[in-house]
């Protein structure tokens, strides 16, 4: 196969599949957890041992798609500024994939080519081919000879990680949880054969036990951080969209799985916007209750009002009638003295 027909056919495989992209663009956003986890990941990986602290820098590369996307074409990280990191996701074998791996090591290393007393230098990153799933066989290694003619030939080799093959107990040990969404895979022929009993039993297993008790175990060690095992259940909950929530028999696990992909943390924010409902509702009505208090407040100021005016009515009314009393009384007496003075006897 010629070089041009290889890249036709990795352009057909890896642009215009929608499938793949899905797991692609999962594997890549893990990749963006916190640098602790990543770190993780890449000594579990490589047998390195960096410090969970360590420094990484993202070597992303891109291309457009048919429809016109940008789509990350590799992953690249470099550690600590020093020392970089290729890791290819693959979904089916691939007996080509070691030339693309060379491709984007290549480009990379030309990239950052350095120069020291006029020798030029390409310092390639470390390669890895990450089968997340494959129904095939896949070497361990992968190896491509690049002759120089004279000058004599090099074995390149990539390293291959079969993630199905390896073990929850594997993972955990290896500090490699934030691959641990990927194990839904594991269960992913048998339901295609039959969604029985048993076989959804293994799926709430693989779960509930697997990937829910993995994701708090690193959590509770400190491998992973809050923000880390939140991200991971939710790439959990959308790869369990996509491969599984479809099929009507799984309406009964579908409840137990929007429940179980849920942390601590999303249950407390969950309370609190029940209980912020709660205290919208109270404020609500006693906002009613105070314009209700307000109104029978302004009812209250009218009767007042009038009340007022009713007082100050008689008490005009009382002042008039004292006045007229007391002219009445002082006629009176005139009217006394008149008529002792004529001699009367009143």
């Amino acid at each position: 196969m010629t070089y041009e027909k290889i890249k036709e056919k990795e352009g057909k495989l890896h642009m215009g599949n929608t499938i793949y992209q899905i797991y692609d663009k999962l594997f890549k956003k893990i990749l963006t957890l916190s640098s602790t986890a990543v770190v993780n990941l890449i000594n579990g990986l490589f047998g390195t041992d960096y410090p969970a602290d360590s420094t990484i820098t993202y070597n992303w590369t891109e291309f457009e798609g048919e429809d016109l996307r940008k789509i990350l074409a590799d992953t690249i990280l470099t550690i600590n500024g020093r020392y970089s990191y290729h890791m290819e996701a693959q979904m089916e074998k691939e007996e080509t994939i070691i030339l693309r791996v060379f491709d984007y090591g290549y480009a990379h290393a030309i990239r950052n080519a350095t120069e020291e007393r006029g020798r030029c230098r390409l310092t390639f990153p470390e390669p890895k081919v990450i089968y997340l799933y494959s129904t095939g066989k896949v070497p361990d290694e992968y190896e491509l000879e690049i002759d120089f003619g004279e000058q004599g030939s090099f074995l390149y080799k990539a390293g291959v990680c079969k993630f199905q093959e390896i073990s929850t107990e594997e993972i955990n040990r290896r500090k490699m949880v934030i691959l641990i969404p990927f194990t839904l895979l594991r269960v992913r022929e048998l339901l295609k054969k039959e969604r029985s009993r048993e076989n959804l039993e293994l799926l709430k297993t693989l779960i509930q036990d697997d990937i829910i008790g993995s994701i708090s175990k690193n959590l509770e060690l400190g491998n992973i951080t809050t923000w880390d095992a939140r991200k991971l259940k939710r790439y959990t909950l959308k790869l369990y969209e996509h491969m599984y929530s479809h099929f009507k028999e799984m309406e009964a696990l579908n409840e137990m799985t929007d429940e179980s992909l849920m942390l601590d943390v999303d249950i407390l924010e969950m309370k609190f916007e029940m209980l912020e409902r709660q205290i919208d509702e109270k404020e609500r009505e006693l906002g009613e209750k105070e314009r209700e208090l307000g109104e029978k407040e302004r009812e209250l100021g009218e009767k007042e009002r009038e009340l007022d005016e009713n007082r100050q009515q008689h008490a005009e009314e009382m002042n008039a009638l004292k006045d007229v009393i007391t002219e009445k009384e002082t006629e009176i007496e005139k009217l006394k003295a008149a008529l002792s003075k004529a001699g009367i006897q009143v």
